[in-house]
């Protein structure tokens, strides 16, 4: 059985030149799409732990420092 990405490049092989731009943009846009979707959640994720140091007690000690 072949997996997804072997029936693609099969595919690939067999579509003339000029539409395998078509692909690649896809391709393309489905990356930058991950990759948007890693940086929100690495976002998110660094937002929620700054909240750990938003309390008085650090307040007032750093207020100090």
């Amino acid at each position: 059985m072949n997996t997804a990405k072997e029936r693609l490049l099969k595919i690939i092989d067999e579509i003339p030149d000029r539409e395998v731009d078509k692909i690649l943009d896809f391709a393309e846009y489905l990356k930058a799409k991950k990759e948007k979707s890693l940086s929100e959640d690495l976002t998110k994720a660094s937002e929620s732990s700054l909240d750990f140091w938003d309390n008085n007690i650090d307040d007032e000690v750093w207020n100090d420092a």
